[in-house]
C-alpha cells in the first residue's frame, strides 16, 4: 500500500510538472517571443512619433472616460436590482448580460446602425450629430464593458453583510460618515479591481473603436494596423507591450486584494424595501439601461430584414441567404468547430490542472496555480500577436489547431478559477480516506469528485465556447480564409459597406449563444433532478 502511495504522489508530482511546462510553452515562451521583437525596433523613436502620443492619449482618455461610465452605472444598476424590491430582477440581469454574448466589434457597427448619418434614431429624430470619434468610441465601450462591470459589482453587493448598517443606525451614525465608516472600506478594495478588470477590458480592445473610431485612432488600432497591415512586427510588439502594464495591474490586485466578502458568510441580507418614489426611480433607471444596451441587437434585426435601409423598408430573407450563401455558412462551421473544440479541450485541461493544483499540497501546486493564471495578465491582442510570432513556421500555424489553443488559453484563467474554487469548497480529507481504503485517483475523480462539480463543468464549458464563438483579439492575427471564424466576418462586410449582412452575422453569433446558453442551462436543471 504504500508503495502504491508511493507511485501516485510521484506520478501526481510528474504531471504537475508537465502541466506547469504546458503553461510556460504555450503562454510565456510566445509572450517572450514578441518582447525579443523590441531589441528589433527604435523603441525611442516609435514612442516618440506623433503616430504614437496620440493613439497613447486617445486610448488613456476614451478609456478612463469609458470605466468610470461603466463603473459608476454598473453600480448604481446593481443598486436598483439588489437594494429595491424591482420587479423582474432575473429578466432585467438576462437582458443586460445579452450585448456579452456578441463581438466588441458589433457593438460599435450598431451605433452606426443606430446613429451613423443614415442611421435609425439618425432618421427618426432627424439628429444633425456625428457618432464617429471619441463620442462613439466611449458609447460603445461602455455598451461593450458595462455588463462585465455590473456583473462583477453584483456579486460584491450581493454578499455584502448589513449588520454593520444596523450598528449605525444605534450609534446614530448617518450620511457620509457612515459611508467613511462602512461602505467605503467595504467597497474599496473590490471597486478597485472592477475599476482596473473594466479598464484593461477597454484599453485592450480594437473592435469598437476600429468600427466607429474614424480619424480617432486608438493604441488597439494602430496595432492591428501596423501588424496587419504593414507587417511591422517590431511596431507592434512595442505597442503590445504597453497593454501589458494594466493587464499585470489588474492581474495584481486580483490575486493580492481579493473581495473578502465574497467568501465569507452573510449574517443578515439587506432589505429590499424602499419607498415608493426611490423605487419609481428605479424601475425607471432600469429600463433605460436596458433599452441602451439593447439598441444595438434591435438594429440588427431590423437591417437583417428589410431590403434597403433606409430606401426601401420591406421585408426580406434576401440579405440572410446572401450571407449564408457568400461563405456565412463556411464561416459558421468554423466557428462551431473552434469554439466546440476549445470548449472541450479548455474545460478538460481547467478541470485537470484545477485538480492537481487545489488537491494536492506543495510548492509545485502553488507554481502551477501562478502559472495558470498568468493568463489574466495578457490581454488577447497581445497573445495572439505573440502565437503569431512563436508559431511561424511550425505544423501549427495556419491551423485550427492554434486557433483552439490561442482560444483556451485566453480564456482559461476564468473556467480554471471556478474549478479551482469548487475543488477548494470540497472536504480536502476525502483523498486520505480514498487512500486507506486503497481507492484510486481515478475512482474517486469519477465517482465522487465528478459529481459534485457537474454544474461547475458545464459553466465552464459555457464559458469557452460563447467567447470563442465571439472572440476576434487573439483570432485575428492567426486565423486564414480556411479556418477564417464568423466572428472576423463582421469586418469584412462592413469594409465592403454590407451593413446588412454585418448585422446578420452579429445577430447569427448572438442566437448561436443563446441557444448554448439554454442548452447548458436545460442541462444543469436535469443534473439537480
Amino acid at each position: 500500500m504504500l508503495k502504491k502511495n508511493n507511485f501516485d504522489s510521484n506520478r501526481t508530482y510528474i504531471v504537475k510538472i508537465l502541466l506547469s511546462v504546458f503553461f510556460i510553452v504555450m503562454v510565456l515562451c510566445p509572450l517572450v517571443k514578441m518582447l525579443t521583437y523590441l531589441f528589433q525596433a527604435d523603441v525611442g523613436k516609435i514612442v516618440q512619433s506623433k503616430q504614437f502620443v496620440l493613439a497613447l492619449k486617445n486610448s488613456l482618455f476614451s478609456t478612463l472616460i469609458s470605466t468610470i461610465i461603466s463603473v459608476v452605472l454598473a453600480y448604481m444598476l446593481a443598486l436598483c436590482v439588489y437594494r429595491t424590491q424591482i420587479k423582474h430582477k432575473t429578466i432585467i440581469t438576462v437582458l443586460i448580460t445579452l450585448p456579452m454574448l456578441i463581438p466588441s466589434v458589433s457593438h460599435g457597427m450598431g451605433l452606426i446602425l443606430l446613429f451613423g448619418s443614415n442611421g435609425i434614431i439618425t432618421n427618426l429624430f432627424s439628429l444633425d450629430s456625428s457618432i464617429y470619434g471619441f463620442s462613439g468610441v466611449v458609447t460603445g465601450s461602455v455598451m461593450y464593458s458595462f455588463p462585465v462591470a455590473y456583473l462583477m459589482i453584483s456579486d460584491i453587493l450581493k454578499y455584502q453583510d448589513y449588520t454593520p448598517y444596523e450598528a449605525c443606525k444605534v450609534l446614530n451614525i448617518k450620511g457620509f460618515s457612515k459611508f467613511k465608516a462602512v461602505t467605503f472600506p467595504y467597497l474599496r478594495k473590490p471597486l478597485i479591481s472592477v475599476f482596473f478588470a473594466t479598464f484593461t477590458m477597454i484599453v485592450t480592445d480594437y473592435g469598437v473603436p476600429l468600427m466607429i473610431g474614424g480619424k480617432y485612432t486608438t493604441l488597439p488600432v494602430l496595432m492591428y494596423q501596423e501588424v496587419i497591415g504593414m507587417l511591422d512586427f517590431a511596431k507592434g510588439a512595442t505597442i503590445g507591450t504597453f497593454f501589458l502594464i494594466p493587464a499585470v495591474i489588474a492581474f495584481v490586485l486580483d490575486v493580492v486584494n481579493k473581495d473578502k466578502a465574497s467568501s465569507s458568510f452573510t449574517r443578515k441580507p439587506f432589505p429590499t424595501t424602499v419607498s415608493k418614489p426611490v423605487l419609481t426611480v428605479s424601475t425607471i433607471f432600469c429600463y433605460l439601461i436596458v433599452l441602451f444596451v439593447l439598441l444595438p441587437i434591435l438594429s440588427f434585426i431590423i437591417l437583417s430584414v428589410v431590403k434597403k435601409y433606409p430606401i426601401n423598408m420591406s421585408f426580406t430573407f434576401s440579405h440572410i441567404i446572401k450571407t449564408l450563401n457568400t461563405g456565412g455558412l463556411n464561416y459558421l462551421g468554423n466557428s462551431l468547430i473552434i469554439a466546440l473544440l476549445t470548449s472541450l479541450v479548455g474545460t478538460v485541461c481547467a478541470f485537470g490542472t484545477a485538480y492537481f493544483s487545489a488537491r494536492s499540497p506543495g510548492k509545485t501546486s502553488r507554481f502551477l496555480h501562478m502559472v495558470a493564471i498568468t493568463t489574466l495578465a495578457i490581454p488577447g491582442l497581445v497573445l495572439g500577436l505573440s502565437y503569431m510570432l512563436f508559431f511561424k513556421g511550425t505544423f501549427l500555424y495556419a491551423t485550427f489547431a492554434i486557433l483552439i489553443l490561442v482560444n483556451t488559453m485566453h480564456f482559461f484563467s476564468s473556467p480554471y478559477l471556478m474549478a479551482y474554487n469548487s475543488f477548494s469548497k470540497i472536504n480536502m480529507n476525502l483523498e486520505s480516506v480514498a487512500q486507506t481504503l486503497g481507492i484510486g485517483k481515478k475512482l474517486l475523480v469519477r465517482d465522487v469528485l465528478l459529481p459534485q462539480m457537474k454544474s461547475t463543468i458545464l459553466e465552464m464549458f459555457s464559458y469557452f465556447f460563447v467567447n470563442s464563438m465571439m472572440t476576434i483579439s487573439a483570432v485575428s492575427f492567426l486565423a486564414t480564409a480556411q479556418n477564417k471564424p464568423l466572428s472576423l466576418m463582421i469586418n469584412l462586410f462592413q469594409a465592403q459597406m454590407v451593413v446588412e449582412g454585418a448585422a446578420f452575422v452579429s445577430l447569427l453569433i448572438l442566437i448561436v449563444n443563446i441557444t448554448m446558453k439554454y442548452i447548458i442551462y436545460l442541462l444543469g436543471k436535469k443534473l439537480k433532478k
